[in-house]
């Protein structure tokens, strides 16, 4: 607990201060970021890293996540979604050049992973260029569904959720983490009553519940992919906690989630 207390203090105390100023250094952090949780992935299925898979599957997340119209400004307002485009068509000229050997099936792999990443960083970028209010909001809910999940979890949970994923996760723990994210949302809301525009402050109660549905979603899913390659944890960047994917697992649902319902 010591460690976690030390090393996530740490990182937040990097973190914070790109997030606070965004712009470009934010950007590319994020960038630098959602490559390394995509080599996580790639070092999971027994991949190097600097392996074909590997580096085009962090090149399409990098590309995916950053805006690419910000820089390559002779690329259409799409630019990011472009160059993912050239690189997927890279990946796929892999099943001719090497017919027999590499299938469309192991060309899905790096496309799969570098967009399961990506496009997660890419709306937290999103969020925090429409202002810095709508990403601390997002994080309140992850971090409220997270902290609320494992109390509850712990002091009353007894049915599990998903345990072939999960063993440890309870649905009263799930409940627990859904109502800490609402308490928590209402008091960042009246505090910051235009951070849930354009909708009103009920319709924003109910779209909080989805967004701590889909952040434990996140959390599943990324369990899910480690029970599969048999791992702990993602990584081992931050001691304590894992990996990068460890971190941003929930943040990777959630923030898409949000723009998809117009938060930002």
């Amino acid at each position: 607990m010591k460690e976690r207390v030390v090393f996530g203090a740490l990182a937040l105390a990097i973190f914070i201060p790109f997030l606070w100023f965004g712009g470009v250094a934010f950007q590319l952090l994020v960038g630098i970021l959602a490559m390394i949780g995509v080599s996580e992935i790639v070092k999971m299925k027994g991949f190097e890293v600097f392996s074909f898979e590997g580096l085009f599957a962090m090149l399409g997340a990098f590309v995916l996540a950053v805006p690419m119209d910000h820089y390559l400004t002779f690329l259409p307002i799409d630019a990011s979604l472009s160059v993912y485009t050239i690189l997927v068509f890279f990946i796929l000229a892999g099943t001719v050049l090497n017919f027999g050997k590499y299938s469309f099936d192991d060309a899905m792999f790096p496309i799969a992973s570098s967009f399961y990443v990506g496009i997660g960083f890419q709306n937290l970028i999103n969020a925090r260029i429409a202002g810095l209010d709508k990403v601390l909001l997002a994080l309140f809910i992850v971090w409220a569904t997270d902290i609320g999940a494992y109390m509850v979890g712990r002091s009353y949970g007894k049915h599990k959720l998903l345990p072939s994923v999960s063993p440890n996760k309870t649905i009263e723990g799930s409940l627990g983490g859904m109502v800490s994210a609402v308490v928590v949302a209402i008091i960042f809301m009246l505090l910051k009553p235009t951070v849930y525009a354009p909708y009103n402050f009920l319709v924003m109660i109910v779209l909080v519940l989805i967004f701590s549905i889909f952040a434990q979603f996140g959390d599943l899913v990324e369990s899910a992919l480690k029970r599969y390659y048999g791992v702990k944890d993602s990584g081992k960047m931050i001691p304590g906690h894992g990996g990068v994917l460890d971190r941003f697992d929930s943040m990777i649902f959630v923030f898409p989630i949000m723009h998809f319902f117009g938060i930002f």
